[in-house]
């Protein structure tokens, strides 16, 4: 295989989606250290790195760029769908879990968030990576 081909550990990838999630949820509740400043854009740029974490785990194998681009693009699609205000859409974001992956409000700050949390999961991919390579 060729040395840009990247292979992630499904299971390696689950794990870190649990704690990055953990950490989200306790960055909306308080729990967790950031600025009051960044308001919930730190939880916000958690997500998009969740999103990284999920199309990894679907596709282990695709390369870095792709899996940012694809990243980027789901997260995106998702900010963008909260302009649709329909009754059943709202009906569904009314589900806790739904609201969670889905949001409610279109804010274009959130794709900024993205584009960092995207970032930083693509930074610890590469560093990972880089690990793994020198042993």
């Amino acid at each position: 295989m060729k040395s840009w081909i990247i292979f992630r550990s499904r299971l390696g990838l689950a794990l870190l989606s649990f704690v990055i999630i953990a950490l989200g949820l306790a960055s909306r509740r308080g729990y967790f250290p950031f600025p009051e400043a960044l308001g919930n854009y730190p939880g916000d740029a958690l997500w998009a790195w969740v999103v990284l974490l999920c199309v990894a785990w679907v596709r282990p194998a695709i390369t870095r760029t792709k899996l940012i681009g694809w990243s980027l693009l789901i997260a995106f699609a998702i900010e963008f769908l909260q302009l649709y205000q329909a009754p059943w859409m709202q009906a569904l974001r009314a589900n806790k879990l739904a609201y969670l992956v889905l949001g409610n409000g279109f804010d274009p700050l959130d794709l900024l968030a993205y584009v960092v949390g995207i970032a930083l999961g693509a930074a610890v991919d590469w560093a990972w990576q880089r690990g793994r390579q020198g042993r």
